[in-house]
């Protein structure tokens, strides 16, 4: 994503994090502890949600200009628990079975391969572990909206850093062998486009065995 993008990319995402997504932040990370890591953390709006205490976050941003401000954003958040990556979600340069928590808010419809994207989260993940998801997804089959997410994504992807308006994440998270805790299907404000209306939040976890 170009420096520009990432200039204006809270003040675009603000109208939506009053709507929605303050809520589901809130609700989602009140009560993550242990080894934590962020993936896709871009310019940190998760980093005021995250509760003080036994954390340790790594948060993982592959995007330069992203990783840019999010640096700045956490050098000024007053937390000491912070550490930052690089590393892109299909390939996760870090141990098995290490995390207790792995989050991802808006990632899975840009990542490049979600089916490894996701099975890099699971590898990652301590059994037990769970998996904390903010994420806009494919309209219900046959409705006007998936009609144009189909027709649409291919242009789409080009302007908006390879963001995928018809991603089925949910059904990727099953392949990947995540079983649901929780799972929210919520429609986003009428004042977001309907083609990015479409969303999924809450937990899913690596069975022990």
């Amino acid at each position: 994503m170009s420096a520009l993008n990432t200039f204006f990319y809270d003040r675009f995402m603000s109208g939506l994090e009053k709507a929605c997504l303050h809520d589901w932040r809130t609700e989602l990370l009140a009560e993550v502890t242990g080894e934590v890591l962020e993936i896709g953390a871009g310019t940190g709006a998760n980093l005021a949600y995250y509760p003080s205490g036994n954390i340790r976050l790594l948060l993982s941003e592959p995007d330069a200009a992203m990783r840019n401000q999010l640096e700045k954003k956490a050098a000024t958040s007053q937390r000491n628990d912070v550490c930052i990556s690089n590393a892109k979600a299909e390939q996760l340069s870090f141990d098995d079975n290490r995390f207790d928590y792995v989050i991802a808010s808006l990632v899975c419809c840009s990542v490049t391969n979600i089916d490894r994207s996701l099975a890099e989260i699971y590898r990652v993940l301590k059994p037990g572990g769970r998996y904390l998801f903010i994420e806009h997804v494919a309209a219900k089959t046959d409705s006007k909206a998936r009609r144009w997410q189909e027709w649409l994504t291919p242009l789409w992807r080009k302007f908006a850093g390879n963001c995928h308006l018809n991603r089925e994440t949910e059904k990727a998270m099953l392949r990947a062998g995540f079983e649901f805790v929780k799972i929210q299907r919520d429609a986003m404000p009428d004042s977001v486009p309907a083609i990015v209306r479409s969303s999924i939040h809450g937990i899913a976890v690596k069975p022990l065995n």
